[in-house]
């Protein structure tokens, strides 16, 4: 026990990155937002946003009113996905303004870039705005490409809609070709929104997911259990701050102030 605690403890200060990740983030109508903006300012590294940043329609004047004045500050380590909310401006507009090149390329909403020793994939889960998500569309063939030349041993992707969800959308089947991808080059991590729980699932193929769809807009309710899910939650909101190793990652749920739950694990690249 000696020997797993000092091993524990080495890897809280070996070098890596830390990515801190919620969706379904910002309204002038909820005071959700500015509870989690708490907590991403005491917690270092990259933010995710998983998606529906703003409600209700990724407004440029949304963006102004509601998002800035509580997630705003952390706008220069953002590496966001657009969501299905963002999509109520034509174009995904003030998603791709507000953010600008953090968003990659104007107009896709998917691309990759390096954290650490890690290679990150940010997917566009709107597949019918994405250009199709189905096996040989554009993304699809783009997310083989990458995956297949990266020479990064251990990998996270992520974007707005869930493939397994226990809570009020439930699992969504468009976006299988591009899970298919990611179990194909054996990537470790998907991280999604849209469903307002926390939810993680077991590995399928060495890929686990999470759900963080509580960033602070609104909750909703855990409604079933799909199969492979470990833990949910649905009382509150809280941020997934991971911290990424060689090799290897770490997971804790940081709940807002006054929430007790909490979900925390650690596991190696497969």
């Amino acid at each position: 026990m000696i020997l797993a605690a000092a091993l524990a403890a080495a890897a809280l200060v070996a070098p890596g990155a830390n990515l801190v990740a919620a969706g379904d983030v910002a309204s002038c109508r909820s005071a959700g937002d500015e509870a989690t903006a708490a907590l991403v300012a005491r917690l270092p590294g990259t933010v995710a946003v998983l998606g529906d940043s703003v409600y209700e329609a990724g407004s440029d004047e949304e963006y102004r009113r509601c998002y800035a004045p509580s997630w705003g500050p952390f706008r220069g380590r953002t590496r966001p996905a657009v969501g299905n909310h963002e999509y109520g401006t034509q174009g995904a507009a003030g998603y791709f303004r507000y953010f600008g090149a953090a968003a990659g390329p104007p107009g896709r909403g998917y691309y990759a870039y390096r954290l650490g020793s890690w290679q990150v994939v940010v997917l566009n889960t709107n597949c019918a705005a994405a250009g199709g998500c189905g096996a040989g569309s554009p993304q699809e063939r783009w997310l083989r490409g990458v995956l297949g030349s990266s020479s990064a041993a251990c990998t996270v992707a992520y974007g707005h809609h869930p493939r397994f969800s226990s809570g009020f959308h439930g699992p969504d089947r468009t976006v299988q070709p591009l899970w298919r991808a990611l179990q194909d080059a054996h990537v470790e991590l998907y991280l999604a929104g849209h469903d307002h729980h926390y939810e993680r699932f077991a590995t399928s193929r060495g890929l686990r997911q999470f759900v963080v769809g509580t960033g602070g807009r609104s909750t909703y309710p855990v409604l079933r259990r799909v199969a492979g899910s470990q833990a949910r939650w649905a009382g509150g909101y809280g941020v997934l701050s991971l911290r990424l190793l060689a090799g290897s990652y770490q997971w804790r749920f940081v709940a807002a102030r006054g929430e007790r739950f909490t979900d925390a694990g650690s596991s190696r690249c497969v």
